[in-house]
């Protein structure tokens, strides 16, 4: 992967085994210590207290992980085989002990029984062990496979494209899927935009001889304009609108071309808020999402929830979880509407539309129909603060490729546009200006502006239709 993103996965992995290991002197202690169970081995009672080992945790929090990086524990394959993995845990777990034993001399600390040592070793190994086998298997879950695998569009001459896909296959097949291939010189470049429109692709490769540089620049443009990363194996050409970094990309030395933000702690951070903030939102709304499903079902015949495909980052479809708050037939009757719709370009909103039932103007005038998204945000499809997720058919009819650019960031429960003005917004480009105001200004403050900006904006109904 990109260097970046090896950086923040592994100082996440550090942190967590820095973690681990301080757990594991305290299991040891305690297993000795205060463990009934220990007596009918025949160990003597030890009442050194463990307030006078505390001082080891300076030492053993920031070591641990640093031996087990010396070990090159951290820059193994992510998916390498497990006695690879085991052996260099072992190495790690076993250096991490002596050290312990020498820092508790050095530092003249009341001596530890034998047996407390021996037991960190063996529980430090288990729980990293542990925690491995458990990333491996949500690394290689559908879930995980559908939100983080890379999907990638190589482009170049047809010998260059097939030697970079042999050993994007060799490094890293678990994390990389190739989703479409361009031969410069023989392919024009709008069918790369068909190709992203079609394979919902995340990045795109380009190498190319002199000879291209002319087509390597408009597939560049294109990719700006769609909102998805390019990189070029070369440094020639300035974006108008990335912001462009020096990377590399299993050795290649890259250039990326970037008009969306950037991984970072921030994002790992807003990604934290997603899951801990849409779980946490879900089971103390869950008795009022059993009201709001019971009224639905009184008032109306039909399902309580509406389903609708639509597109997710680089436009990748997705289903989308509502109250359904229109009668059953509603969107058979949409084309009835078309005349009446208010929004320019292609996105439809009517006020006072008559699908809609009476429960459902109550819960659309105070967004209650769209708290089952919070389903979409904990599966990572969705984020609390992102553009709002068009239908697929709207993204579809997009006349400015430039709109595409919204669906470089995941879509979100809210962003600018609920904010500032909401349904009285009815110019389709002022609501892209808006969603892109938002990713090309990004931070974690803004995301928590916007937060408390939708509170009293939904409690008080204000733009709703």
């Amino acid at each position: 992967m990109l260097r970046r993103d090896r950086q923040i996965r592994m100082q996440i992995h550090q942190l967590m085994d820095a973690c681990i290991f301080a757990a594991s002197f305290w299991l040891a202690y305690k297993l000795r210590a205060n463990l009934d169970i220990i007596d009918l081995f025949g160990f003597v009672p030890w009442a050194v207290p463990f307030e006078a080992y505390v001082g080891l945790y300076l030492v053993l929090i920031p070591a641990a992980p640093m031996i087990l990086e010396m070990q090159g524990f951290y820059a193994r394959p992510p998916f390498c085989s497990r006695s690879t993995m085991a052996w260099m845990l072992f190495k790690g777990c076993f250096f991490t002990t002596l050290g312990l034993v020498l820092t508790m001399y050095l530092f003249k600390m009341p001596p530890v029984a034998r047996v407390v040592v021996l037991w960190f070793g063996f529980i430090s190994f288990g729980l990293v062990f542990l925690k491995e086998e458990l990333v491996r298997w949500i690394a290689s879950s559908r879930m995980a496979q559908a939100q983080y695998r890379r999907r990638l569009i190589l482009a170049g001459e047809k010998e260059e494209i097939a030697r970079m896909e042999a050993q994007l296959r060799g490094k890293s097949a678990a994390e990389v899927e190739i989703v479409g291939r361009l031969e410069l010189g023989t392919t024009p470049v709008h069918r790369l935009v068909e190709m992203l429109h079609e394979h919902s692709a995340s990045g795109v490769i380009l190498s190319a001889r002199h000879a291209y540089f002319e087509q390597v620049e408009a597939a560049i443009r294109a990719c700006e304009l769609e909102g998805v990363e390019a990189w070029l194996v070369a440094d020639f050409f300035k974006a108008k609108i990335s912001r462009t970094s020096f990377d590399d990309f299993y050795g290649w030395p890259v250039l990326v071309f970037r008009s969306a933000p950037e991984s970072s702690w921030p994002r790992v951070i807003k990604q934290l808020m997603d899951t801990i903030g849409s779980f946490v939102l879900l089971v103390c709304l869950s008795w009022l999402f059993a009201l709001i499903a019971l009224l639905i079902k009184l008032t109306s015949p039909g399902p309580v929830l509406f389903r609708q495909q639509r597109s997710g980052i680089n436009g990748r479809p997705f289903t989308i979880y509502k109250f359904r708050t229109m009668v059953t037939n509603a969107e058979q009757l949409k084309h009835e509407l078309d005349a009446m719709n208010e929004m320019t370009g292609p996105v439809f909103k009517v006020s006072n539309d008559p699908r809609i039932t009476p429960i459902g103007k109550l819960l659309r005038k105070y967004s209650l129909d769209e708290f089952p998204q919070l389903f979409n945000v904990l599966r990572g499809e969705m984020s609390l603060v992102g553009p709002r997720p068009l239908p697929v058919d709207e993204v579809k009819r997009f006349y400015d490729l430039a709109h595409r650019r919204r669906l470089s960031v995941k879509p979100g429960l809210t962003c600018l546009w609920q904010i500032r003005g909401r349904n009285n917004v009815t110019d389709f480009k002022e609501w892209v200006r808006l969603d892109l105001e938002y990713i090309d200004n990004w931070s974690l403050g803004l995301d928590f502006k916007i937060l408390f900006g939708t509170v009293p904006v939904v409690l008080t109904g204000v733009g709703a239709k």
